[in-house]
């Protein structure tokens, strides 16, 4: 909306939430506080709030004003009943799209920008429908699907120069209306239009096969380090390949964020509820694998230790799941960290935007003093966030690189070195890392498929 809002002035973009403390962040006059980090978000934003970008708490009053209303609320995968694990959790979509029929006024434009299963623009329809028939009138509505494809920590470029924008609907005149807003700056060749059905499945099957290439690669690393291959190579290899591509064959700990794994469960509840238990079983390996490299790293960890972490302090650089963005969500950190801990290890956790009250939540664990000799009950894992790479190395038994950030590219690993228990080790999950330079400083380096 941000974006929208700084390419086409003449629009007046409210974006309205209940939470009353996220939309006092988003006004605040300090603009490096905003709730979400983005790389050129702040820029935006301060270009365009207070123009023709507003943030409010009142959310009947925007409808009502609204020629067109983004539904852009959280659809998480549901943790009980029917589906559970795998379907998405549709709850915040009927209220807010009961919300819009019960608030709107003459015409409006409803678009589905959350990632949502396909068909359920079936159920925004009826809703709507119904307060089409309300005694009193006079209320209309059009439904289109308009699923984003940005990346975090590129979103604002994804946003300002998207690959191809996606409309589906099936009312022209509706479709239209959104076109001429990509319009002001996206090329009209794409942006391109399907029907509503088609434009929901694009963004799950869109996820599903990038996340696809993530597990595949991922398969690979784990066969080169077996047989004394360099995955980087393999995928140099591959990815010159002009029918395949270089994109998305970045051996790691596996993919995170918001999408990715929830998209793919869904995809599969799609296929089992349609009777293609195939299809099902073929895309639930995509996560099983995913879930299978994150405690491998872990156990590698473990074996490589002399077979046991128990006391022994752990330098964890990076929480959240890719460089440039604070999102924690199925991140590789977490379970690789949860493993750990289980298994007794003392983690200094060192992130550079990432809460240290994010971390606690992901883990499921306070932090706690892990530094001092015999602080912590003998046996019992834990972890401290720390401010620095080298804080977190202090006394440290090995150093994980777990979020490829650029800081970690260049670290001094002579001085770092310096500071942990010898014989001392670098586990590089994102092969990031100057490994001949932690070699020659006297570490022994384990990168992700590196043989």
């Amino acid at each position: 909306m941000a974006v929208i809002a700084d390419r086409c002035p003449q629009i007046q973009v409210t974006v309205v939430d209940l939470n009353a403390e996220r939309i006092a962040a988003w006004n605040d006059d300090d603009l490096s506080r905003l709730p979400v980090y983005e790389p050129g978000l702040d820029a935006v934003v301060g270009r365009a709030r207070g123009r023709n970008l507003h943030f409010s708490t009142e959310v009947d009053a925007a409808i009502a004003a609204a020629d067109m209303v983004f539904l852009s609320v959280n659809t998480p995968t549901k943790t009980r009943g029917v589906g559970a694990g795998q379907a998405s959790d549709l709850r915040w979509i009927e209220v807010s799209a009961r919300q819009v029929a019960a608030a709107a006024q003459g015409h409006t434009i409803v678009v589905e920008k959350s990632t949502l299963p396909v068909r359920t623009a079936e159920a925004v329809k009826a809703i709507l429908a119904a307060a089409q028939g309300d005694a009193h009138g006079g209320k209309t509505f059009s439904v289109l699907s308009n699923p984003e494809f940005l990346a975090e920590g590129t979103a604002i470029a994804d946003l300002e120069a998207p690959d191809r924008v996606l409309i589906g609907g099936e009312d022209d005149a509706a479709i239209e209306a959104l076109v001429s807003i990509y319009g002001q700056w996206v090329p009209e060749e794409r942006i391109l239009r399907t029907n509503l059905w088609s434009s929901e499945l694009s963004k799950l099957t869109a996820n599903a096969f990038l996340a696809q290439r993530i597990s595949s690669i991922n398969s690979i690393a784990a066969l080169c380090e077996a047989t004394g291959a360099d995955v980087r190579e393999v995928a140099r290899a591959i990815g010159s390949d002009s029918r395949l591509g270089a994109r998305f064959l970045q051996a790691g700990p596996g993919f995170g964020g918001s999408c990715f794994q929830k998209d793919i469960l869904n995809l599969v509840y799609l296929c089992r509820h349609y009777g293609l238990e195939a299809v099902a079983s073929y895309w639930e390996q995509v996560v099983s694998l995913n879930n299978w490299q994150q405690h491998r790293i872990a156990r590698k960890v473990v074996q490589s230790l002399f077979g046991t972490v128990t006391g022994k302090r752990l330098a964890v650089l990076g929480f959240a799941f890719k460089a440039d963005t604070n999102d924690t969500r199925e991140s590789p950190a977490i379970r690789i960290c949860r493993d750990l801990i289980e298994e007794g290890a003392q983690l200094a956790i060192v992130d550079a935007k990432v809460d240290p009250a994010q971390i606690a939540r992901d883990l499921e664990q306070a932090p706690q003093e892990i530094a001092a000799a015999g602080s912590v009950p003998a046996g019992e894992g834990g972890w401290l966030p720390v401010a620095s790479a080298e804080a977190a190395a202090q006394g440290a038994d090995a150093v994980l690189i777990l979020t490829e950030w650029a800081a970690y590219r260049q670290l001094d690993w002579v001085a770092i070195a310096a500071l942990m228990r010898r014989p001392a080790w670098l586990f590089d999950a994102r092969a990031i890392a100057d490994a001949d330079a932690a070699r020659a400083a006297g570490l022994t380096v384990w990168r992700v498929g590196e043989g």
